[in-house]
């Protein structure tokens, strides 16, 4: 081994930051980023942009008064859970009846129907929240490690060092983690 692993979170560190104007400068710009990987993977009818998500999420988690963050796993577990939770309410709006109930948004300007993008959205999305509940309540580890994969958009090495895990262990979980929901997406399909 060549020495301890460099900490991901900058300088200075959170934990010590004290308000949220010291806060947000070390946070913003890799949630802004995080942000917009995750909404790329989204389908063609999510509205919400990168940096609202941010906000949002950030409004969620304290806004200027911000908790006392233990360290940076702590920080990016809550912001995946915020994220979460705005993309399901999201869906969820946007599948209301009053909203169109699912129906698809046409662009009037372009000589085709576009495709979404392959990937879960709407109803889909809704039941792996659902099923992520569930797996919450069986094994939190594990939902907390597919929240910040799939909502926050770390890769498995920074999950693992984020939840002071191995990355092996990190990969056996997401592993067990992904077989579980699948299995649970579909009881919960009937």
């Amino acid at each position: 081994m060549d020495g301890p692993t460099p900490s991901p979170w900058p300088s200075p560190d959170l934990a010590a930051a004290q308000s949220a104007d010291e806060i947000l400068p070390l946070v913003y710009g890799e949630l802004r980023k995080l942000a917009a990987a995750k909404l790329a993977r989204e389908s063609a009818a999510q509205t919400l942009q990168p940096t609202a998500l941010v906000h949002e999420a950030w409004l969620r988690l304290g806004g200027d008064h911000q908790t006392a963050w233990k360290d940076r796993s702590h920080f990016f577990a809550a912001a995946a859970e915020a994220m979460r939770r705005i993309l399901i309410e999201n869906a969820r709006r946007r599948a209301a009846i009053r909203h169109g109930g699912g129906l698809e948004k046409v662009s009037t300007t372009t000589g085709s129907f576009e495709v979404p993008a392959p990937d879960m959205s709407g109803p889909e999305l809704l039941l792996l929240n659902e099923a992520l509940d569930n797996l919450a309540a069986h094994d939190e580890r594990r939902a907390s490690l597919v929240k910040q994969w799939y909502f926050v958009g770390l890769t498995l090495e920074e999950i693992a060092r984020s939840m002071e895990i191995s990355e092996r262990t990190a990969m056996r979980d997401w592993a067990y983690a992904r077989a579980w929901l699948i299995q649970e997406m579909d009881r919960l399909r009937g």
